[in-house]
């Protein structure tokens, strides 16, 4: 044999099995802006975790609060007891206005039957007689030819100053044949 073969490429050093491999040349490594965005967005999303986990106990909190063991009033002095035996004097309340004097407050300016649906309504005009703001309750019945009550209707209003005027609609619920017609049943008027 012959000694004419090339010596041995000198020796490479070997890349640890556990190591991770080596960048292809020429790319920056961006392991460090990866590892803090992951870690950023990590936190971010925990974060996000606590405030709604904290929002649904304090709704959770606030539907299952016990009512106060003494009484419902605002700012009561828990430490005040009632005399034994003595029944408690209940204070009067505002007079609920119903009938004649309310009624005259209440006036029909139509009733009319949906030609779509056959569904009757009344339009009505509300003026506060009283001297003081007042809610109202108006009850409408409407009527076949024979006078026989087809169905009902309600309208309301809140907080009407006195004298001053309101238009509503009492909507009846059903079908109606023509010629239905609208009487205001009760009124009901309550002092603000």
């Amino acid at each position: 044999m012959s000694d004419n073969l090339p010596p041995p490429p000198p020796e490479q050093p070997q890349a640890s099995p556990w190591a991770p491999p080596a960048a292809p040349p020429g790319k920056p490594q961006r392991t460090g802006l990866i590892v803090s965005l992951a870690v950023g967005g990590g936190l971010v999303v925990a974060g996000a975790l606590v405030a709604l986990v904290y929002s649904l106990l304090d709704s959770v909190s606030d539907s299952i609060a016990l009512p106060p063991a003494r009484s419902d009033a605002p700012y009561s002095d828990p430490y005040d007891e009632e005399p034994y035996g003595e029944e408690p004097v209940e204070e009067e309340p505002e007079t609920v206005t119903s009938g004649p004097a309310a009624e005259k407050d209440v006036t029909i300016t139509k009733c009319v039957r949906d030609s779509l649906i056959g569904w009757q309504h009344a339009d009505l005009t509300i003026v506060n007689g009283s001297r003081s703001p007042a809610g109202y309750v108006v009850f409408v019945e409407f009527l076949d030819a024979k006078g026989t009550v087809l169905t009902d209707g309600i309208a309301t209003t809140d907080d009407l100053a006195p004298g001053a005027s309101v238009k509503v609609k009492a909507q009846g619920v059903g079908e109606v044949p023509t010629g239905t017609t609208c009487r205001v049943k009760q009124v009901t008027r309550d002092p603000m």
